[in-house]
C-alpha cells in the first residue's frame, strides 16, 4: 500500500465509464480523506450520478480503479460494498411509509438479518440507546411514534440519512438531500450533515448553492465526466472555468 492510499479513505484514480462509446467520467481522479466533509457540485451531464454509481458497484469503470481504505474495490457488487462500509442516500427518501420513524430506526440498526429477526427479535440496551440517540440527532423525537408517511418532506430526509448512520457506514454518500425542502429545513439539512462529518466521511451532491455555502467545506466542481477545479465555495465560484462551463456566463454571483 502506497502512503497515498493510507492517508485516503477513498479514492478514484483515472476511472473512466463509457456508455456505448459515450464518456459520462473520463478519467476522473478525486480523493477523500476520512472525516471529511465534501461537496460536489456541476451542471447536468457532468457526471454526478455516474460518480455515485462507480462508487457503490452499480456502474463498473471501464478503465481505473477505486480504492477504498487502500483496498480496490472496482467490479465488486454494491451488496459488497456496502457491508464494507460505504452507505448512499438516494434523492427520493426511502422510509416505511406506514411505520414510525423509530420503527424505521430500529430496522436500521439490525442491519441485514432474515424477515423473522427483523420482526420479533428485540434490540440490545446499546441499540436501543443509538436509535434515541439518533431521533435526537435529527431532532424526530416528538415525532419517533407517528407514521413516517405524515412526516414533512424534509423530516423524511433527515429521517433516511439516519437510518443510513444507524448502519454505521464510513463513507457517506448523499445525493441532493435538500431538493424540495423549505430555507429552514435547507438550514438545517447543512448543520446536520456538519454535524456528521469527523465521525463519518461524508460527501454531498447539491445544485443548491447556497446549501453548499453553509456546508463550509471544499468544493469539487465535474464537468464533461472530469474533475474541472477544487477550492472553497468563494475559489469555485470565482474560477474562470467555472463561470465559462458551469454557468454559461461572465457573472460569478449567479452562482450564488
Amino acid at each position: 500500500m502506497t502512503t497515498t492510499q493510507s492517508m485516503n479513505l477513498l479514492e478514484l484514480q483515472g476511472v473512466t465509464v463509457s456508455f456505448d462509446g459515450f464518456l459520462a467520467l473520463n478519467d476522473l481522479n478525486l480523493q477523500l480523506a476520512p472525516g471529511e466533509l465534501r461537496a460536489v457540485i456541476g451542471p447536468n451531464g457532468a457526471g454526478k450520478t455516474t460518480f455515485l454509481d462507480v462508487i457503490t458497484g452499480k456502474v463498473k469503470p471501464t478503465k481505473g480503479d477505486v480504492v477504498f481504505r487502500g483496498r480496490s474495490i472496482a467490479g465488486r457488487s454494491e451488496h459488497h460494498i456496502s457491508r464494507l462500509g460505504i452507505g448512499r442516500k438516494f434523492q427520493t427518501p426511502r422510509v416505511y411509509q406506514n411505520l414510525s420513524p423509530r420503527r424505521n430506526l430500529e430496522l436500521a440498526v439490525r442491519g441485514p438479518h432474515g424477515p423473522a429477526a427483523l420482526l420479533f427479535g428485540s434490540l440490545s440496551a446499546e441499540q436501543r440507546d443509538r436509535v434515541q440517540h439518533l431521533l435526537a440527532v435529527v431532532g424526530l423525537e416528538r415525532q419517533a411514534q407517528q407514521p413516517a408517511g405524515g412526516l414533512s418532506h424534509g423530516q423524511k430526509q433527515w429521517l433516511e440519512i439516519a437510518m443510513l448512520v444507524a448502519q454505521d457506514p464510513e463513507l457517506l454518500l448523499v445525493d441532493e438531500p435538500v431538493a424540495g425542502l423549505t430555507d429552514e429545513e435547507t438550514e438545517r439539512t447543512a448543520d446536520l450533515l456538519k454535524q456528521l462529518s469527523g465521525d463519518h466521511t461524508v460527501l454531498v451532491i447539491e445544485h443548491d448553492m447556497e446549501f453548499i455555502r453553509d456546508l463550509q467545506a471544499p468544493v469539487t466542481v465535474l464537468h464533461e465526466g472530469h474533475v474541472l477545479c477544487e477550492g472553497s465555495m468563494d475559489q469555485v465560484q470565482n474560477d474562470p472555468r467555472v463561470i465559462e462551463v458551469y454557468l454559461g456566463s461572465d457573472n460569478p454571483e449567479e452562482m450564488a
